[in-house]
């Protein structure tokens, strides 16, 4: 990705047809930006996590996790493909789960994104876009496909299985589930100038809320740096 055409990087994304028919309703928000300047967590991303929390308390607080619209519509998308969203949660009802006992703090673009993804109640992804290969395709997977993990600590390559929907680029598999796990190949560090942020949405979420949480995002990471830039397409 030298250079950085954002605007070319998101013209070869894609949502294979077969996806689209397990959920016409699914849409995609990407977003990429570049001008980052490397940086570690710090008091802002902080007060993020602090605030999507308390937001995320209070939307839970009279309802059960599993009655949101937001985490039952992705335990559904997760069931029409075979997968077990008990057992492999989407990301979404992952880190709702965890706001109780206070959400992970990993690095600063990871915990903004995060925050903003539980505040919004919006599954929500990042990687690092100097490390992926090629564009971003929202497919079913063959099988044979690699996704680089870590197993017991120490570094691994899994397959997904056949017709599991996964985010892949060239090199392999960027994200299993949907909204699972992301591959460490692509993962976001300290060291981050450039990343690709997906926003995800399936109904009863508008597109107009869909939107509302991509500009969140654009607005914190505008601030990462005099030089950022952004670019945005909705997938459908």
């Amino acid at each position: 990705m030298g250079g950085h055409d954002l605007e070319g990087f998101l013209a070869g994304a894609e949502i294979e047809a077969e996806v689209r028919r397990l959920r016409p309703d699914y849409r995609a928000l990407l977003v990429v930006v570049a001008g980052i300047v490397p940086a570690p967590a710090d008091e802002h991303s902080e007060a993020r996590l602090r605030r999507a929390e308390a937001a995320a308390s209070e939307a839970m607080a009279d309802a059960d996790l599993l009655d949101l619209p937001h985490v039952a519509a992705w335990r559904e998308a997760y069931r029409a493909f075979g997968a077990k969203p008990q057992r492999t949660r989407p990301s979404l009802e992952a880190l709702l789960r965890r706001v109780e006992g206070g959400l992970p703090r990993v690095n600063r673009l990871t915990d903004l994104y995060n925050a903003v993804s539980v505040q919004h109640q919006i599954p929500l992804g990042g990687e690092d876009l100097d490390r992926y290969a090629g564009p971003p395709r929202l497919v079913r997977a063959a099988g044979d496909e690699h996704f680089e993990t870590l197993a017991s600590g120490e570094a691994a390559v899994e397959h997904p299985l056949p017709g599991e929907v996964v985010w892949r680029d060239d090199e392999g598999v960027t994200c299993r589930r949907w909204k699972w796990r992301q591959t460490r190949r692509t993962a976001l560090t300290d060291d981050t100038t450039a990343a690709l942020f997906i926003l995800d949405a399936l109904e009863p979420v508008s597109d107009d809320a869909l939107m509302a949480a991509g500009e969140d995002l654009v607005t914190e990471l505008a601030r990462l740096g005099p030089d950022v830039r952004s670019a945005q397409r909705l997938l459908r």
